[in-house]
């Protein structure tokens, strides 16, 4: 049934007739075929959403807009919620994820120890980047930390869209050369710079992902997160706080110094730019 029978069946001059022309409805629920009907302006609403959210992730933005328009009726918005995880190393990749004020961390199992951080997707980057090299399985657990909007596209779709557009290729293999370099930064900073420092590292990556200073953090999730102890975390976070960089409630971290907390960080930050 079209929105367009359901309207005419409702009584002429009543007060459901009298919403819609006032535009205060903007679903019709068809019980009798459990189906839900959207008006226009609803409808218009939700691909202007879908729109906005999209070019607010950089790599979509850097298309040139006849390639952004073709892909755009099969980016669907969508919301990933913290501690949802969307890929298992070896798995299957069946979508592709670009974030717009998630952030997605990318973690490396080892048995017997928590998984550590090996990579960060925010809104500069896709998560998914092995099926833009051929690879369609994950190599990592693609786990969010930060509740947020994010663009989904299906593999095969995005398989194809990438043969036909040279931008998105020459924008994600740049990407991939930069994720694969700040991997092995991470590497050698989990080995050498002190708790204190990789701490300040840590926050400030992530602030720049969400833009903003107001991050959803727990004390068990970073120190899995360092790789360390969360008496080790403990010691690390309270100079960062006597200094008034920090502020740390329950659950949350507030970046109060963007600028003291870059002078406190290890040399790994800022990461280097695609």
């Amino acid at each position: 049934m079209t929105a367009r029978n359901v309207l005419l069946r409702l009584a002429k001059g009543g007060p459901e007739q009298r919403a819609v022309d006032a535009g205060e409805i903007d679903a019709v629920i068809d019980y009798a075929n459990s189906n839900v009907i959207l008006l226009p302006a609803a409808r218009r609403a939700l691909r202007e959403r879908g729109n906005e959210a999209s070019i607010a992730n950089r790599l979509l933005a850097a298309l040139p807009h006849a390639e952004y328009l073709r892909l755009l009726p099969g980016l669907e918005p969508l919301t990933l919620r913290s501690g949802e995880v969307l890929y298992e190393p070896g798995a299957a990749i069946r979508h592709v994820y670009f974030p717009v004020d998630c952030v997605v961390r990318l973690l490396a199992a080892v048995d017997g120890h928590p998984a550590l951080e090996v990579g960060l997707v925010g809104r500069d980057g896709m998560v998914g980047i092995s099926l833009a090299l051929g690879v369609g399985v994950a190599s990592a657990r693609a786990l969010v930390q930060e509740s947020g909007t994010a663009m989904r596209m299906k593999a095969a779709l995005f398989e194809l869209e990438l043969r036909r557009c040279p931008q998105l290729q020459r924008d994600l293999y740049r990407y991939s050369d930069a994720m694969l370099a700040l991997a092995t930064q991470t590497v050698a900073c989990n080995r050498f710079h002190a708790v204190e420092a990789r701490l300040a590292r840590f926050l400030l990556m992530t602030s720049d992902c969400v833009l903003s200073a107001d991050l959803s953090l727990t004390q068990s999730f970073l120190a899995d997160m360092l790789g360390v102890r969360r008496a080790t975390l403990n010691e690390a976070a309270t100079p960062l706080q006597r200094r008034n960089l920090i502020r740390y409630t329950r659950g949350r971290i507030k970046v109060l110094d963007k600028k003291g907390l870059a002078a406190a960080s290890c040399p790994c930050y800022p990461p280097r730019a695609w």
